[in-house]
């Protein structure tokens, strides 16, 4: 009887922490086993741990909620010739796996062996940012930068915290996503704006690369354009100099229209002709100065 409450009772915080996300997924034809870990909250203590190891402040709503959960996973399948295939995941990490993206050296690696800190160059060549796109975060002590996840190998989702100063605690941090390539791309400003994106794109593979100019792959699109039509669209990086889409601009109309020749023109005598027929016509009647009668 107890088990059937404790059942009952995490159905109800994985509806409310889900956003009712679960019910609709196991309606969608073809998805099967949806699955939501369930966990328990995180204590205040193992909390202020974090902060006091890494100098930084948790956001309030990243901290309320691990308060609720500690760390979040739901995973679903689809069923595709009568085979499951794992498609969407969603991910946050732990506090215990809310780890620094750039790990301190060892003191037995190689002295001249490379890190992610020699990506960086002048402050004079760096980005600098603008009104709409923010400044991207910095590889060395000026950014500190923790995986919230690791979109299962196709990026990593960052927790990070910029224009930092060593020995001084961070407090505003945003939510990035780092790709493949090792380049910034900003999602969002808050924890809670980032989950509800991660809801809305159902965890599908690869949804992070929409905020990217390059957006994600041919087979990803597929996915996202069978499972979120609603939402799913062609992002502008598709599209040219000019702001038009790559589309097949072919008219049938014009392509498949029957062609007629059009009638030759009238070939004109020109007025040079006439006139030294006119010439010829008259020099013949003329007699020449002198001549015998």
């Amino acid at each position: 009887m107890e088990a059937v409450k404790e059942s009952s009772a995490f159905k109800c915080v994985a509806e409310r922490l889900t956003l009712g996300i679960t019910r609709i997924l196991e309606n969608m034809p073809g998805v099967i086993d949806v699955r939501v870990a369930e966990r328990e909250p995180a204590d205040k203590r193992s909390l202020l741990s974090w902060e006091q190891k890494n100098t930084c402040i948790l956001p309030e709503d990243l901290r309320d909620f691990y308060q609720t959960t500690d760390g979040f996973t739901l995973t679903w399948n689809v069923k595709l010739d009568n085979e499951c295939v794992p498609l969407g995941c969603m991910v946050v990490h732990s506090v215990a796996r809310l780890c620094p993206l750039l790990q301190p050296v060892s003191l037995f690696s190689l002295p001249n062996a490379p890190s992610l800190a020699d990506l960086e160059w002048d402050e004079d060549s760096a980005q600098s940012g603008s009104e709409t796109a923010p400044a991207a975060p910095h590889f060395d002590s000026r950014s500190r930068i923790f995986e919230l996840d690791s979109c299962s190998g196709n990026g990593k989702v960052c927790l990070v915290y910029k224009n930092c100063t060593p020995g001084v605690v961070a407090q505003q941090s945003e939510i990035w996503f780092l790709d493949r390539s090792l380049c910034w791309h900003f999602l969002t400003q808050t924890f809670t704006s980032y989950y509800r994106l991660m809801i809305t794109h159902l965890g599908l593979p690869e949804w992070q690369y929409n905020f990217t100019p390059y957006g994600p792959s041919p087979q990803a699109k597929q996915w996202a354009s069978l499972y979120q039509p609603l939402t799913f669209r062609s992002e502008t990086s598709l599209a040219d100099s000019a702001g038009e889409p790559y589309f097949n601009k072919l008219d049938p109309t014009k392509a498949f229209k029957g062609k007629t020749k059009a009638p030759a023109p009238k070939k004109k005598q020109s007025t040079q002709c006439n006139s030294g027929n006119t010439a010829k016509s008259q020099g013949c009647t003329v007699r020449p100065i002198g001549a015998k009668r």
